[in-house]
């Protein structure tokens, strides 16, 4: 047997920033002379001392140390029961080592402290504030907030007027503020306001916050106008004083140019039609003496040209037939929040002739709620997918496509609106639409 060892005291008390101590008498219960090591283990370990840290014994003999427990005043150490023990090492002997167990019972203390973060806002019709709540003791307290403008200028909205702490923790409550009066000019005006704290067990604590209000107008309002009324007069009396007689002159001088032009024009094209009279005339003499040579008889005056035939099969089919049937509809998407962007919803369109081909020249994309995600339209042939049209929801809310190049959708195929929607949790499912104009064929 090592050693046996007796605490003085099994039960203490301390308060945080304190010392209290006990002793312990160790026992040498061996046959030989002994060392005996002495530590404190448990939660008090980290605050608490030996001394000596060592005593050597003879056979028999004893030897008294003392134990010194210090809690700091953190709120790292809980008020409360903390258990201890005191080991007595022996070094001949690491199986006869013994540990004696006791209590301390550490006191509790408040200690809160407040904050208005940040100190000073600028704003012309509200400020955002945080109070900033620390419970630096070592128990929860439950802390009371309430603001308070000394001249009655502001308004307060305070997120939560009460707020429990534990040891350690702190809080940070929102704190809006809104003068009651305001003015588009003027000097800024400051408001100081208070924010008292009030904790179990300590004094109220007060601190303190400024909101600095400005004029709702924006200082550079009234200069940028000055300057955009003065940019504007002077274009008003250049347009008076140069480019109006300018662009008068410029078109009167063109106009007679063209004038002049069409004058020789139409000279030109009546000396070309008299040339032309004379050409034809000595084109019928002509054939009239060809045909007495041969001994055939002109056709007489009374005798008009043969009548042309007319088409019976009147104007083409081009001209008369519509190149299909116009046709619009619209294909609505209802999709639900994914947060995968690559997964999409898909809203497929067949046409209800299966044996009529679909072409698409005008569509309209249309996202009248603003939701975020992708768009897109895809050609289904068979069940092989290819993108025609990819947007982004966030980019548009109404859209038009015009094209030169109509799209055609052959018998069989589909057109199909797929959505990957990424709304916002409150903004619920997305919504888009896309209507479609074309012709059936």
């Amino acid at each position: 047997m090592g050693a046996t060892a007796t605490l003085s005291e099994a039960g203490l008390v301390a308060e945080p920033g304190q010392e209290t101590s006990c002793s312990v008498t160790i026992r040498n219960a061996g046959q030989v002379v002994d060392q005996f090591a002495i530590d404190v283990v448990g939660d008090a370990s980290g605050w608490a001392t030996a001394e000596p840290a060592t005593v050597n014994l003879l056979p028999g003999e004893t030897g008294t140390v003392t134990v010194r427990f210090a809690p700091p005043r953190s709120s790292d150490v809980p008020a409360g029961t903390i258990p201890f023990g005191v080991r007595v090492f022996s070094s001949e002997d690491p199986a006869g080592s013994v540990v004696e167990e006791g209590t301390v019972e550490v006191g509790a203390f408040t200690d809160v402290t407040a904050e208005i973060v940040p100190a000073k806002v600028e704003a012309s019709s509200k400020a955002n504030f945080e109070v900033a709540v620390d419970n630096r003791g070592n128990r929860p307290v439950a802390v009371e907030l309430s603001p308070l403008d000394p001249e009655d200028e502001l308004d307060f909205e305070l997120e939560r007027n009460r707020v429990d702490l534990a040891p350690g923790r702190a809080a940070f409550i929102r704190l809006r503020a809104r003068p009651r009066k305001r003015f588009l000019r003027g000097q800024p005006i400051r408001h100081r306001f208070q924010v008292f704290v009030a904790a179990e067990g300590a004094e109220p604590l007060k601190t303190e916050g400024t909101m600095v209000q400005r004029q709702r107008l924006p200082k550079w309002l009234l200069p940028a106008l000055a300057a955009l009324l003065a940019l504007l007069l002077a274009i008003v009396t250049l347009w008076f004083t140069v480019l109006r007689p300018a662009v008068k002159s410029a078109a009167r001088e063109a106009a007679q140019e063209q004038n002049q032009e069409i004058v020789k024009a139409a000279q030109d094209a009546g000396a070309g039609a008299d040339q032309a009279k004379k050409n034809a005339d000595q084109a019928k003499q002509n054939s009239e003496q060809a045909m007495k040579a041969v001994g055939l008889t002109p056709p007489g005056d009374g005798a008009g040209p043969a009548a042309a035939p007319a088409n019976p099969a009147g104007p083409s089919r081009a001209a008369n037939a519509a190149d299909g049937t116009p046709t619009d509809f619209r294909v609505a998407a209802d999709a639900k929040i994914d947060s995968n962007v690559n997964r999409f919803a898909e809203f497929p369109y067949t046409l209800p002739d299966p044996n009529k081909t679909l072409v698409v020249t005008d569509l309209i994309l249309q996202n009248p709620r603003g939701d975020t995600g992708t768009l897109r339209l895809l050609r289904d042939s068979g069940g092989t997918k290819s993108v025609l049209l990819e947007v982004g929801l966030s980019n548009f809310r109404d859209l038009d496509h015009h094209w030169l190049q109509a799209w055609r959708f052959q018998p069989g195929e589909k057109i199909v609106l797929a959505v990957s929607c990424q709304n916002p949790g409150d903004r619920g499912r997305c919504t888009p639409s896309v209507s479609f104009s074309g012709r059936v064929e």
